[in-house]
């Protein structure tokens, strides 16, 4: 019989000690109960409510993979395909109906179930506080364009770091703060369905001004853990070395990935993106000591959600000046021949670009403690993989998994502070707009049999990952 060490030889890939494996979800798009217990309308229920026909299949949030009375079942199977982390949404609508006011006792009860219930399956609970889930009350208001709702979501937050953060250690004030300024105020896939490029910024300006505030809050409160922000970072990769091709790839990365990236861990807001703000005349409305407030409110953690690159070139026709003004006033996108692609998702695979990602984390931001929050691979019609026992046979997830993990593995090598890597996602989820369309999960949850879940094939590949720590 092999002894410990002469089974990790074979490893080839082994990764640091205590390395966190794990997945991520959020609470929209796996609790359920939408109305249950007191929930408030947030602006998925309501948008779903208006036009259902924007929703694949016509399948809304109200369902979804039923999370809210499942937890003991889906946090045991979490433990059982190797998690020793997992991260989660708290719903504002569901502690705060309205937004402000008064808690619902039934959602502290819920979340605190939750988080008892990861501990006693030592899987560690790693809470985000805002996914893309403005309480709709909130939203009647402005939104993220509206000072007072940035307000009651520090008092949200207060609330969530007072009643959990005895047991919670790792908190992420929002999850993807670009997308719903893409959704909602750019390119109409989000509620409120704007194009409005000065609302657009100052709903970002506004996001980053409330994970500052939210960060001073929970610094105040001497708590026993970090707080950090989850960035969905996407290499801007020009088409050639040409000086305007560079220009243009750049422009892309201030705006899509450094606009939140420098002031959460920087402090401040990039010089070209002022730059640009100034010169098209869409600054933002800043009041005295906001800039000092995000100065001296940096994150502790930084999450990293990474799935496909993003390829540039110069404009090549001029913009339409009647047009709404978008960044791609800057660029045009650009497909590179013989790009590797997911034919289910029409998304390229690079699975370099994760370690770009980290080496740019390590050398340009102070090697700040980082992990892979998300990454993945959604598949359609994967019911289509299913053999006679019952399991999917996700191979391909297994390898898209497995081929990021080694450039991960190089940073890891070279320097880089990560600290572990969650798949998004745990079991399929509803995703947004999408619905089902678009399966994710280590776990299959089939909608033909009241959310049945079975583990897939990549889950049981997973499990030995974790337990081997490394491949």
């Amino acid at each position: 019989m092999k002894t410990v060490e002469e089974i990790r030889e074979t490893i080839q890939f082994q990764f640091p000690k205590g390395f966190w494996w794990g997945s991520s979800a959020s609470a929209t798009q796996t609790e359920g109960a939408a109305d249950k217990d007191g929930k408030g309308q947030n602006i998925w229920d309501y948008w779903y409510e208006q036009e259902p026909s924007r929703f694949f299949n016509d399948v809304g949030p109200g369902d979804t993979s039923q999370f809210y009375s499942r937890y003991k079942e889906d946090i045991a199977l979490m433990k059982y395909i190797g998690h020793n982390s997992f991260r989660l949404s708290i719903s504002w609508s569901r502690m705060f109906p309205n937004g402000v006011g008064e808690v619902n006792a039934k959602a502290v009860e819920f979340y605190n179930d939750v988080i008892n219930e990861m501990i006693a399956n030592e899987v560690e609970p790693f809470v985000n506080l805002y996914h893309f889930d403005m309480p709709m009350a909130m939203q009647d208001i402005g939104g993220w364009a509206n000072r007072k709702v940035m307000e009651a979501y520090v008092e949200y937050a207060k609330t969530c770091f007072t009643l959990f953060g005895d047991r919670v250690k790792k908190w992420f004030t929002h999850n993807e703060p670009i997308v719903p300024v893409e959704g909602g105020y750019l390119y109409d896939f989000h509620y409120p369905n704007e194009v409005d490029f000065r609302k657009a910024v100052q709903v970002g300006y506004h996001t980053i001004l409330s994970s500052a505030k939210a960060i001073q809050v929970y610094k105040e409160l001497n708590l026993d853990g970090k707080i950090g922000i989850i960035l969905n970072l996407t290499p801007s990769y020009p088409r050639s070395q040409h000086s305007a091709d560079l220009k243009a790839s750049n422009i892309a990365d201030v705006i899509f990935n450094r606009s939140f990236l420098d002031p959460s861990v920087k402090g401040e807001f990039p010089d070209e993106l002022v730059s640009i703000l100034k010169e098209e005349g869409f600054m933002p409305v800043i009041e005295k000591g906001d800039l000092d407030l995000i100065k001296s409110n940096t994150v502790d953690l930084l999450g990293i959600n990474y799935y496909q690159p993003r390829r540039v070139k110069a404009k090549e026709n001029l913009p339409n000046p009647e047009a709404p003004f978008t960044p791609e006033r800057y660029f045009d996108n650009y497909v590179m021949t013989g790009r590797k692609m997911n034919p289910h998702r029409g998304w390229e695979i690079y699975e370099k670009g994760i370690y770009d990602i980290l080496i740019n984390v390590k050398e340009n931001y102070g090697n700040i403690e980082c992990f892979i929050s998300e990454n993945g691979m959604g598949v359609e019609g994967e019911e289509r993989f299913r053999d006679k026992e019952g399991v999917i046979q996700d191979s391909y997830r297994i390898e898209f998994i497995r081929e990021h993990l080694k450039w991960v593995h190089k940073a890891i090598q070279e320097g880089s502070n990560v600290k572990g890597y969650h798949l998004w996602t745990f079991m399929d989820n509803w995703s947004w707009t999408n619905a089902y369309k678009n399966r994710y999960g280590f776990v299959s949850v089939n909608l033909d049999k009241d959310a049945e879940r079975t583990v897939k094939k990549s889950g049981y590949w997973f499990k030995k990952v974790s337990q081997d720590n490394g491949f």
